[in-house]
Parts: structure tokens; C-alpha cells; sequence
């Protein structure tokens, strides 16, 4: 879409995280025309693809918050929608941890709490009881609450999933496109400019992440803001294996929910996070973003107290990310009589993730109230698992290369992902490595990257008909080849020789 193309749709999407692919692909089921705009080159590069990955079970927040009514709604969602998605979900439950008589008053706090949210089958188990459970716990766990109904997912996968299936149904993606205004008329939106073009519209939903209150104030709305507060975490070997079965939390903080040990539907032990709120989020990319000692040592030293056999030996990577803390401690989700057609979907912190499927019917809710004609199409919930070589079975394997011969051709060791998986991805959408990364681990084994980056760099480039020095990281700027490659020059000159040489 350049600046020379005026579009129209009847809802512009701001953000392609979770919270707005949700709506988007929530959207998708009806007859309206949608665009999902992103300053990023593709989906989840944002708040959503750096987080733990957990669906909540909804007892953490007070009953008459937002937080709670969609966290248990957006959890009791999740199966059938991650089956839809052909997407991993796995309900392996979760338990905060006691050390001390005051550990069990909050427990008790949080059991009654939850209860009154709707949160089903909670119990307070003994020390002995959670150890039979998790013989890798501390000696030092009194009792635990146990929340049968929690769960784990992979972010990335979820995101690219929800946009694959909404752009299946009709949506029109805008990435790499950074919006600089909103134009309002007569007290309701009409267009959205962003700085590859403009966009008509009558409704938007802002779900931009750390920037919602940034979108927020381009059409005067300034009651809210948004800071970001980092994590940071470890991902472990997988030859670690899953120390824990169930997500393990110690008691939680008024900022956080503490420094947790689970394992990823990939079949890793993650540790983090850590909470650091952050003064300035405009310059996080390189200095905000990223790890520290002193916060890699607390994320560390909080988890040994949970899981004592932890090694840092073992640990192939640390990661951090931003989450958007509103100034108003709950989500913002409403519709406002001073700009009719704006919709705020901000401040989607934790339990953001396990919400967002409630949190997109609501936001269509609000829609409907505002006057979008909603009339249901010819939807297909449906989005077809990508191929997972290594899972398959032996003859499933062979017959798959007889009929692709790309897919015997690994790629990734760590991961055993397969040529034929790279260019899946780039079919379903990938135009970056990260892309590739995201939609097939590739790149997310022990040696995170080191072996593949070349040859995942040099199918990319193949595929989209690029040179190698064109393909990216991320996204224009995360160049991996900067300038002329040694000896292509000449390379260059010889393929041209001997095409003339051919042609007589």
C-alpha cells in the first residue's frame, strides 16, 4: 500500500499482537471490510512474542476488575480455539508456592478470590501433596495453591496463527506502517494516516501495545498512560527436560506475579520474569530491551528458590521483554461519547494474553454499540497446522519427501526443522528470519542460529527473489549482509559469461 493509494475499510486495527489479531480474526467472521495496521514488518514483534507464554487461571485479580471477568473467560475459550488454529495448547495447571505461615494467608486470599471470579477446581495442597506432584520442588514448600485449569501456549505461534486465519477470511494486512494521525470529524473518526498512506474509515480499535496511549491522543484522549515495564528470563536446554509439570509461582507481589518456573509446549524450562518499571519507552529497542546482569541474577536466584537443580550451565538463552502497564492498574477497553468510533483495547498487561479471546469479543461488543453493522459471513474458523517434520512419524516422513523432496533437507539441527518447513513459512507469510524463526524454531535450538542463519538467510532470499544483502532480521535496518559480498562481483560477471556462452 503506498502513499498514492487511498483505502477504505469499515474498521482499521491498530497493533498486531495478541489483543489485535484477536479482534481482527474476531472481525473476520462478519461482512466488514478490515485492515490491521503495524509499524512492525510482521505480526507479534511487540509485547506479545516476549512473555511467559502461561493462560492464567483467573485468580490473581480482584473480582471487580476487567483483568478477572475476561481472564477466566478468555481461558475457558482457549481449547477450542487453539484447536481451531491448529495451534499447541497444553492445560497443564499451575501452583503458587508457600514458604511461610504468611505464604498460606495469601494462598487463602487468592483461593476465595478466585472462587468468587468463577475459577474452577482450586485447592490448597500440603507439602507433601505438591512434592508428590513436583518431586523437583525446595524442601522448604509448605503447601501450594493448585489451579487445574491453567495452561501453556506458544505466543508467536497463537499471533501468526490468529492473523494467518484472518487474512484467510478476508483482512487486509498494512505492516511497515508507522500511523502519524487520526483525522476526526463532527465528534467521529473518518481517517487513519500512517506514513505509506491513509486509510478511510469510520471505526478503529487501538491495540497498540506500549503506544495505545500515543494512538489515544491523536484524537484527544488523554487519560490514561502507558509505561512499560521489563522482564527478563532463561530458556533452558532442552535436554534439561521439564524439571516441573504444572507452572510454579512463588506468592505474588503488588507488582508482579514473581519470578516463575515452567516449561514451553516445545519442551523447555523457561524461568523469569522480573519486574522493572521503565522511565522512557520511545528508546527501549537496543538499551531498554535488553538483559542485564544484575536482572539476570534476580530472575536466577528467585527460581533456585523454587527449583534448587537448576544449572545456569544449561541455559542456551536470556531474553527480555516489555509489557504495558497502565496508569490505571486494569484494562482499558471502552468506546467514548467525545470520539464516536474509537475504541481503546490498551493496557493489556498480564493476564493480557489469556484474555485476549474475550477481550476480542468485547471490543466487537463495542463495535456493534457503536453503530458497525455486523452481519456474519461465510467464516472458516479453520487454519491448518503448518508441518512439523520431526513430530511425524517415520513413514509419515518418507512419504512427505517423496511428494517434496525439500523436506529432507534439515535445516536446523537443534530443531530439526526442515527446508520444505522454511518455505511453508514464507508462504504463509514470512519475509524476515525472525519471521522463519517464529513460525517454525528454527533458530531457537542450543546453538540459536549459529549453524542455519546462512542457509535460512539464503532460502529467503531465493524464494522472494532477493539478494542476500536485502534479507533482514527484523525488518528494514536489521540488514544481515551489509554490502557487497566478498567475491560476488565476480561471481556475477562469470553467471553472465556463461549465460552468454549459452545463447551462442
Amino acid at each position: 500500500m503506498g502513499s498514492e493509494r487511498e483505502v477504505k475499510a469499515d474498521v482499521v486495527v491498530i497493533g498486531a499482537g495478541v489483543a489485535g489479531a484477536s479482534v481482527t480474526r474476531e472481525l473476520s467472521r462478519y461482512n466488514v471490510e478490515v485492515v490491521l495496521i503495524d509499524r512492525e514488518c510482521d505480526a507479534c514483534l511487540g509485547a506479545s512474542k516476549a512473555n511467559s507464554a502461561i493462560v492464567h487461571a483467573g485468580y490473581d485479580d480482584p473480582p471487580a476488575s476487567l483483568k478477572s471477568r475476561l481472564c477466566v473467560r478468555g481461558n475457558a475459550l482457549y481449547p477450542q480455539l487453539m484447536k481451531d488454529l491448529g495451534a499447541s495448547f497444553e492445560r497443564n495447571g499451575s501452583l503458587v508456592v508457600a514458604f511461610s505461615k504468611e505464604d498460606f494467608e495469601t494462598l487463602g486470599r487468592l483461593r476465595s478470590q478466585g472462587i468468587t471470579n468463577g475459577v474452577p477446581g482450586l485447592r490448597i495442597l500440603s507439602g507433601e501433596e505438591v512434592r508428590e506432584r513436583e518431586p523437583n520442588l525446595s524442601d522448604g514448600v509448605k503447601g501450594a495453591l493448585w489451579a487445574p485449569t491453567a495452561g501453556i501456549i506458544s505466543p508467536y505461534e497463537l499471533v501468526m496463527a490468529l492473523c494467518e486465519n484472518a487474512i484467510h477470511n478476508g483482512v487486509v494486512p498494512m505492516f511497515s506502517a508507522r500511523v502519524e494521525g487520526i483525522s476526526v470529524k463532527g465528534g467521529r473518526v473518518k481517517e487513519v494516516h500512517t506514513d505509506v498512506g491513509s486509510v478511510k474509515t469510520h471505526f478503529v480499535i487501538n491495540a497498540a501495545g506500549l503506544y495505545a496511549d500515543d494512538i489515544a491522543r491523536m484524537v484527544g484522549l488523554k487519560d490514561f498512560h502507558i509505561y512499560p515495564r521489563k522482564g527478563e528470563y532463561f530458556i533452558f536446554d532442552k535436554k534439561v527436560g521439564s524439571l516441573v509439570s504444572a507452572t510454579v509461582f512463588p506468592t505474588p507481589t503488588p507488582i508482579s506475579k514473581g519470578i516463575l518456573v515452567t516449561h514451553t509446549v516445545e519442551g523447555n524450562t523457561m524461568i523469569g520474569p522480573n519486574a522493572e518499571t521503565l522511565d522512557v519507552k520511545y528508546k527501549y529497542a537496543k538499551e531498554k530491551n535488553a538483559t542485564t546482569r544484575d536482572g539476570l541474577e534476580e530472575v536466577f536466584g528467585g527460581a533456585i528458590k523454587l527449583v534448587p537443580d537448576l544449572s545456569r550451565a544449561m541455559a542456551i538463552k536470556n531474553f527480555a521483554g516489555l509489557r504495558p502497564e497502565p496508569s490505571t492498574g486494569d484494562f482499558i477497553i471502552r468506546a467514548y461519547d467525545r470520539v464516536h468510533g474509537f475504541i481503546n483495547v490498551a493496557g493489556i498487561k498480564s493476564p493480557g494474553l489469556t484474555a485476549a479471546p474475550a477481550i476480542a469479543e468485547l471490543a466487537v461488543e463495542l463495535l456493534r454499540y457503536e453503530g458497525l453493522e455486523l452481519k456474519t459471513n461465510d467464516f472458516d474458523p479453520y487454519r491448518q497446522a503448518p508441518v512439523r517434520f520431526a513430530d511425524l512419524m517415520r513413514e509419515e516422513q518418507e512419504e512427505l519427501i517423496a511428494r517434496d523432496p525439500r523436506y529432507g533437507h534439515v535445516v536446523c539441527r537443534c530443531e530439526h526443522v526442515t527446508e520444505g518447513e522454511i518455505v511453508d513459512a514464507i508462504r504463509a507469510g514470512a519475509r524476515t528470519l525472525d519471521g522463519i524463526k517464529y513460525r517454525t524454531r528454527c533458530g531457537m535450538g542450543r546453538c540459536q542460529g549459529a549453524f542455519d542463519t546462512p542457509r535460512r538467510a539464503a532460502i529467503l532470499a531465493r524464494e522472494l527473489g532477493i539478494p542476500l544483502e536485502q534479507v533482514t532480521k527484523r525488518g528494514k535496518g536489521s540488514e544481515v549482509v551489509m554490502g557487497e559480498l566478498k567475491g560476488s562481483e565476480g561471481k556475477r560477471e562469470e553467471v553472465k559469461r556463461r549465460e552468454k556462452i549459452k545463447k551462442g
